[in-house]
């Protein structure tokens, strides 16, 4: 068999296997409903494309009261930035549903086979995954209640919140010097806990003592709250350090567990040579390195802020149609080169022709 009569066969062989299977069809269905996955719906749907998102409705920064350097959306909460969302997309006739995707698997004929927890299951040409990262918090009784509120992470995000006030920085890592640094940009009071990071070099202890950091040794072993409000920190001994802020650095862990199926594996984020947490690799359009499937947000990328997802969302949908373009351009042109039918022949003259078609003119009236 001729590579063109491949090319038709297996075109073929894609409608048919879709309507044996009974399935819904979407061009592109996207695996998550924050920033990054809504924007990318927004853009794909604007660009006349069956768009279908699927969101389990576990948005990573559910526990924050506000969204923050998000252009003209400044101190929006999280749900209300996503209900906006959602309400765009399916404006534009895009679909979004609430389950979680189980698996995902490439047909025979092209394509992906997506399956959702309720036994339900959509085909679609193209997948988009921007599923997030799931913050690994540290083991100190308290920092999981308060995290999102008093126990922050980002400065872009949280920094302005709790400029001037006593900060605390829960050092576990080799970076947390670098941390301590960076969160003095907002208040003269910070102080260093070391906890269970490695204590620092003479280089690193004159840059903390040149921007008037303090660093205090032993573990913290618990949060202290004061009516609904963080107070300070205890720390092995009993000694406590007054503090209206805790910063933390967690490990951020993709969730990509739909990609598995699909041959993805997550690879390990690093700084300067030190673990951060697990991400999905891909180019700067989000695709990965399994045809058809794009990723965008923070499942690629761990530190992107809410802003910087939606973008990558729109950079991806921008490569994934762009992608389905040569396709039905390809297809098109196979389509085109078939031997000439009778019955192709009827239709083209009917269009061209009309009335006309044989030479013959109209009947008169």
């Amino acid at each position: 068999m001729t590579e063109q009569k491949e090319q038709t066969v297996a075109a073929d062989l894609t409608g048919a296997e879709r309507h044996r299977s009974g399935e819904r069809h979407h061009d592109v269905v996207v695996v998550g409903g924050g920033a990054a996955g809504l924007s990318a719906a927004l853009t794909l749907v604007r660009a006349r494309r069956s768009v279908l998102v699927i969101d389990a409705g576990q948005p990573r920064n559910a526990p924050a009261a506000h969204v923050h350097t998000y252009l003209a959306r400044d101190g929006v909460s999280p749900s209300q930035l996503l209900a906006a969302g959602r309400a765009e997309v399916t404006g534009y006739g895009g679909e979004i549903v609430t389950g979680e995707v189980l698996a995902a698997e490439r047909l025979a004929a092209g394509g992906f086979r997506v399956v959702l927890d309720d036994g339900s299951a959509v085909a679609a040409d193209r997948l988009l995954v921007t599923t997030g990262l799931v913050d690994e918090l540290p083991d100190v009784p308290g920092v999981a209640q308060r995290w999102g509120r008093e126990v922050l992470h980002c400065p872009y995000c949280h920094g302005w919140e709790v400029r001037d006030q006593a900060i605390g920085v829960l050092a576990t890592g080799p970076l947390a010097v670098r941390q301590a640094l960076l969160w003095r940009q907002w208040s003269k009071d910070v102080t260093l806990l070391l906890h269970t990071a490695p204590e620092p070099d003479d280089d690193a202890y004159e840059r903390l003592a040149a921007r008037g950091i303090a660093v205090l040794d032993g573990a913290v072993t618990g949060l202290e709250v004061t009516g609904d409000r963080l107070t300070g920190v205890t720390l092995a001994g009993g000694r406590r350090l007054p503090c209206r802020a805790l910063v933390v650095a967690p490990r951020f862990t993709a969730r990509a567990d739909v990609l598995t199926g699909l041959g993805l594996e997550t690879a390990e984020q690093e700084a300067d040579g030190h673990a951060l947490g697990t991400c999905v690799a891909a180019d700067a359009s989000g695709a990965t390195a399994v045809p058809g499937v794009w990723v965008a947000g923070n499942v690629t990328a761990p530190a992107e802020a809410v802003i910087g997802a939606a973008a990558a969302g729109m950079r991806a949908a921008e490569a994934i149609n762009a992608d389905l373009i040569a396709e039905e351009t390809r297809r098109a042109v196979v389509a085109r080169r078939r031997p000439f039918s009778p019955g192709m022949e009827r239709e083209v003259s009917a269009r061209v022709l009309g009335d006309r078609r044989h030479g013959l003119s109209p009947r008169p009236v």
